[in-house]
């Protein structure tokens, strides 16, 4: 790990909470592993991965708040579905806390919880590193995702999105476009 992602996870070690570093931690190294795999560039999946929840150290209306302080616009969908806010706002605070200028970073971080149709690798990687690494509780497909994945990465971004839309739809919770978009773009090449 460089000096300066040290010196970020010094300062998220500060602001999260221990089971949301621990899996933050998770998701910077799944992203690394799964960056190796698919020849992309390992420091942008570790930064990404690091820094993917960093909106996540406070309530739902202090990021609301920070949203509105900081003009950042919200989505009905992400007003309706509060749990949504803090991916674009953490590719905010990456760019604007953290100094993070790449853009690429920058989506990875923005489109980590919905995904979107046709995804660069690196969004995918953290996409689906967030949903597989090692600390998340064991979850119907997640064992499937987890040994499709370091062989196609598409399918494993198919089954997640899909299963992700069938939990909230089973479970009568709002349902954001873009996570419908983005399985809907995956399941192109997949059969469920």
């Amino acid at each position: 790990m460089t000096e300066e992602l040290l010196k970020i996870r010094k300062d998220l070690s500060k602001k999260l909470k221990k089971e949301r570093l621990e899996h933050t931690t998770g998701v910077m190294y799944t992203a690394a592993s799964l960056a190796m795999c698919y020849h992309a560039d390992i420091q942008k999946a570790l930064t990404a991965g690091l820094l993917h929840d960093c909106a996540k150290y406070g309530s739902v209306k202090d990021q609301i708040r920070l949203c509105q302080k900081k003009e950042i616009p919200l989505t009905e969908s992400e007003t309706a579905m509060p749990a949504l806010i803090h991916a674009k706002l953490g590719a905010y605070l990456a760019q604007h806390e953290y100094g993070i200028k790449d853009r690429e970073i920058l989506d990875a971080i923005t489109y980590h919880t919905t995904g979107r149709p046709d995804m660069t690798m690196l969004e995918k990687i953290i996409y689906i590193a967030d949903y597989i690494e090692p600390n998340r509780k064991i979850i119907p497909g997640l064992e499937e995702i987890r040994g499709i994945v370091y062989q196609d990465i598409d399918r494993a971004v198919c089954l997640a999105a899909g299963r992700t839309v069938r939990y909230l739809r089973d479970g009568g919770k709002s349902v954001d476009p873009m996570s419908v978009s983005t399985y809907n773009f995956y399941k192109k090449d997949a059969t469920e």
